[in-house]
């Protein structure tokens, strides 16, 4: 069975978005980071996403240069979505007018999906999609990349939980720029 793994990026004050505005952290990436992101994406069987974040990174990716884009744009990405979507109506990119769309319940979904794998699904989540997984309680991993800048105010990753989540560390890794991932696996 694959594994369901949330890759978000959080503030330092633990915002995954500000209430203001969107949050640059592009501004902190490095070179590592993006070489320890391509290698662990690299075993991905998809690339999990909700309406909104599909919308945004199908106009980014297909055109991004470097070993990440081409991760994100070969690997199958599926969509979930309440109402129904048609992918092709926002991007005619390869690897991305394709995506599956699934509606419906969101946990039996991924249920469904980790039972139908042996690789790993990496969630890309805005906002509402990575805190509507979080609430499902079926993440393996989250993988946190930390950086150095404060928003502020915003959208916290588990503001939604009814009771405290326990996690263990499993990993750590600082980067040049002041960002760090940090993975984490529900106790």
């Amino acid at each position: 069975m694959g594994k369901l793994i949330l890759r978000i990026s959080v503030s330092i004050d633990g915002f995954i978005e500000s209430s203001e505005s969107k949050v640059d952290f592009g501004k902190t990436r490095s070179p590592e980071g993006a070489a320890w992101l391509t290698e662990k994406i690299s075993q991905a069987g998809a690339h999990l996403m909700g309406r909104k974040a599909f919308s945004q990174l199908s106009s980014f990716w297909p055109t991004a240069p470097g070993p990440i884009a081409q991760k994100m744009n070969e690997i199958p990405k599926i969509v979930f979505s309440r109402k129904g979507f048609d992918p092709s109506s926002v991007t005619n990119a390869e690897g991305w007018s394709n995506a599956k769309v699934m509606t419906g319940d969101l946990a039996l979904g991924l249920s469904e999906l980790k039972k139908q794998t042996s690789k790993d699904l990496i969630a890309h989540g805005g906002v509402e999609f990575a805190q509507h997984l979080v609430g499902t309680g079926l993440v393996d991993e989250f993988w946190l990349a930390t950086h150095p800048l404060a928003v502020g105010k915003g959208f916290h990753l588990f503001e939604k939980l009814d009771q405290p989540l326990y996690l263990k560390l499993l990993e750590t890794k600082a980067f040049s720029t002041g960002a760090m991932i940090n993975v984490y696996k529900p106790e």
